[in-house]
């Protein structure tokens, strides 16, 4: 998989959990006027068609619902086969929650809103963490072409300095060792900067 493709996934899924707050935000909304859930995911659906276009895949998933609630689906099936079809961690948290709820009978509005809450909070740290990687491999990037740019000044400005690392066996030999060093090290940076969010 390319650099490339790596990165429109990674955007591609970054933007479905900020739709998929915003849809778990809109259910709860629903809730909290005295909806039924199957009542607060169609009217969560039409709140999010002002938010999205109707290409985004989280209409298409309300959509889904919305047909299998008409063919008398239920809500827990309804939102398992959600988790089936999107393997996201806010998704199957959250569907984990709505089953265990409606099965021991707890307070769905309540959850369902700290829920939202919750993953608004982890999507909040996840931005924070990811602005502070963004200004680590721009660190990287730089440190990494410091040892070129300080001997490529040397070697044009003090000649005489560099004869002797380049001029003789022992030279040579040190450099290439350095050279070794230098390349462990930047694959080392190279792993640390790829750290998953």
């Amino acid at each position: 998989m390319t650099k490339e493709t790596e990165e429109c996934l990674r955007k591609k899924k970054n933007a479905f959990n900020e739709q998929f707050k915003n849809a778990v935000a809109a259910i709860a909304s629903g809730l909290s006027v005295g909806n039924s859930v199957e009542n607060a995911v169609v009217s969560g659906e039409k709140e999010l068609r002002l938010i999205y276009d109707s290409k985004e895949r989280i209409i298409r998933e309300f959509q889904i619902m919305i047909r299998q609630l008409k063919l008398h689906v239920s809500m827990e099936k309804i939102f398992e086969d959600l988790a089936l079809r999107v393997p996201e961690e806010d998704v199957r948290d959250f569907v984990t929650v709505f089953v265990t709820v409606k099965k021991s009978g707890g307070n769905l509005v309540a959850i369902i809103a700290d829920t939202a809450r919750q993953i608004s909070e982890k999507q909040e740290v996840e931005r924070e963490i990811e602005i502070l990687l963004a200004a680590k491999k721009y660190e990287f990037k730089i440190m990494t072409m410091v040892p070129f740019l300080i001997i490529g000044y040397m070697s044009l400005s003090f000649p005489e300095f560099m004869k002797p690392l380049y001029g003789n066996i022992f030279g040579v030999g040190v450099m290439t060792i350095c050279l070794g060093i230098y390349t462990v090290a930047y694959y080392m940076g190279l792993k640390i900067i790829k750290i998953e969010v």
